[in-house]
């Protein structure tokens, strides 16, 4: 399975977790998925209001530099955990 199939595949089935991931577990999928599939982050950071976007706005400018291989490895890596950890 070559790495962008298993990445996709691992984004496909981190949704089917019997139980869901823990808010930091989440955002960190988030940051690294929009790491792996956008690059650095090109949009500006939501308003004070948008307390959720601002979240998920700070998860993905913290993988900034990440390449884009680096960070599918990471995704992997943490969607593997997820997955054994809440199971499917």
């Amino acid at each position: 399975m070559s790495h962008q199939a298993e990445f996709e595949k691992i984004a496909e089935d981190v949704k089917k977790v019997k139980t869901r991931p823990t808010d930091q577990e989440l955002l960190d999928l988030y940051g690294l998925y929009k790491q792996a599939i956008i690059g650095d982050i090109n949009t500006d950071r939501p308003g004070m209001v948008d307390l959720k976007g601002k979240a998920k706005w700070d998860a993905w400018d913290s993988r900034k530099g990440m390449s884009t291989d680096d960070a599918m490895s990471a995704y992997i890596t943490l969607g593997k955990e997820i997955i054994s950890k809440y199971g499917m």
